[in-house]
């Protein structure tokens, strides 16, 4: 794409975790990555291997316990809660396996829900929120609750959500991972469409070799180390043999 800028940039990223029985554990190793506005881009790893914890740091849920990241320009570990808050509101959409929705509120309110802390009017957010219905094909059900929907509905629904706010990223962590194929298919079919139409960042965290070819690259994470950045390679075998090599 045109134009692309470096909107994601981690320099020697490391993160551990302290221990109940006294130390620490290191779950990420100098990780350094960069990605550029409109990339579709796949963190990919097993269970384990730190691709979520990653995702957290990029989406301003945790800090680094050292390195350098850097989203849009802004040094990350130098902000205050509350700026880390807006960041997340203004810039990021967030998607999660479990689509984080209010069982009691209509789809419609969870997707207004978000507007509230953009000093948005009621009529405001009212239009935006339909406005996002409409793009993910649930206009006519803004009245109905979660548990009336199926899977894929709710995941529709977290999407609108996500894209409210008119982020430049989305962070979609597991997207299908509830989801059967068919409906699995359906929203990565629209990850897509978003992306190449209207150019929005995506990053989906996946341990999938297939969900993960609907991006258009990989960056693979294995016990807490990159093994492998770039285009989707037409076999995951690519992928098992870099994390032999990092074994060795």
């Amino acid at each position: 794409m045109k134009n692309q800028t470096d909107i994601i940039v981690l320099k020697n990223v490391n993160k551990s975790f302290p221990l109940a029985i006294g130390g620490e554990q290191q779950v990420l190793f100098d990780i350094n990555f960069t990605i550029k506005s409109g990339e579709f881009v796949a963190i990919m790893g097993p269970s384990g291997s730190g691709k979520s914890t990653c995702m957290n740091i990029i989406g301003a849920l945790d800090n680094a316990t050292n390195g350098i990241y850097e989203l849009y320009g802004k040094d990350i570990t130098t902000l205050t809660a509350d700026d880390l808050a807006t960041i997340r509101n203004e810039y990021i959409g967030f998607v999660f396996q479990n689509f984080n929705l209010l069982s009691k509120r209509t789809i419609l309110d969870n997707v207004m829900l978000p507007l509230m802390y953009r000093g948005m009017s009621v009529n405001d957010r009212l239009l935006r929120a339909r406005e996002m219905l409409r793009l993910v094909g649930l206009e006519n059900f803004e009245t109905y609750f979660p548990t009336q929907l199926s899977g894929g509905m709710k995941q529709r629904v977290a999407i609108a959500r996500a894209l409210a706010g008119n982020p430049k990223l989305i962070l979609a962590d597991e997207p299908t991972g509830s989801l059967d194929s068919k409906m699995g298919n359906e929203i990565l079919k629209f990850f897509e469409k978003l992306n190449h139409d209207f150019g929005i960042t995506i990053i989906m965290i996946t341990h999938e070799f297939e969900i993960a070819g609907y991006a258009r690259r990989i960056i693979h994470i294995f016990d807490g180390r990159v093994t492998y950045d770039g285009t989707i390679p037409k076999s995951e075998t690519v992928l098992l043999d870099s994390e032999k090599r990092h074994k060795k």
